[in-house]
């Protein structure tokens, strides 16, 4: 039997944005747009009575933004999770927001891709949480995307957090870099990201994509095994 398709409410005071949000989601197969807020205090409302399973919400809005918005929602005990879709990446904001249950943080600008990719990530979160009454520990990281490789011990001159680290990072992305690039990104040597890439790769956690230039040898390039 098929999942009816997810409800989502958005909470943004830009029509333009809203329109924009709306037709991204629509695209995803298994969501529905059910409302529309303006603001907070709207927003709140209509959680009440339309009863999303998610919010896209965002934080610079009047009368009450998206920090306070996401605050009450949780005061008030509201069933519902929520995406943050704003510009805001100042990291007072950022850690507010995922603090107060944010299931994830989409930077504006953003691509079709990443809206897509949050969804997805969502739609696989609330199946599977939904098929079992209690959850085993490789179940419930499986869940939430943990990589069996990274709860168990790593090659000697691996730790934890750089893995861990480097993984959120690849998450991020919707195309594949290269071991410099991701070297850049996390201020560690180019070196040290290779090795941490390659053992990625061996154990299925991220995908080679070998790219062939015009001139010089081919680069290696990752991305994240969706």
């Amino acid at each position: 039997m098929a999942r009816k398709e997810i409800k989502v409410l958005l909470i943004e005071d830009d029509p333009m944005v809203q329109e924009v949000n709306k037709d991204f989601i629509t695209t995803v197969k298994g969501f529905t747009v059910c409302a529309q807020a303006g603001n907070g205090d709207e927003g709140i409302k209509l959680i009440k009575e339309k009863q999303p399973e998610l919010v896209i919400l965002d934080v610079y809005m009047p009368k009450k933004d998206g920090i306070k918005t996401l605050q009450e929602i949780r005061r008030q005990k509201l069933e519902v999770d929520v995406i943050v879709v704003s510009a805001a990446k100042d990291k007072e904001t950022i850690s507010l927001m995922l603090q107060n249950g944010a299931v994830d943080y989409i930077l504006k600008p953003f691509k079709l891709e990443r809206m897509k990719q949050a969804l997805e990530k969502y739609k696989r979160y609330k199946q599977k949480i939904e098929e079992n009454d209690t959850l085993s520990q490789d179940q419930l990281d499986a869940i939430l995307n943990i990589p069996r490789q990274t709860v168990q011990d790593l090659p000697k001159g691996l730790n934890h957090f750089t893995m861990n680290e480097l993984i959120a990072f690849l998450k991020q992305q919707t195309s594949p870099l290269s071991a410099e690039e991701v070297a850049k990104a996390l201020g560690i040597a180019r070196v040290t990201a290779r090795r941490y890439l390659d053992y990625l790769e061996k154990n299925g956690t991220i995908q080679l994509d070998v790219q062939y230039g015009g001139v010089g040898r081919p680069v290696n390039r990752y991305i994240f095994n969706m």
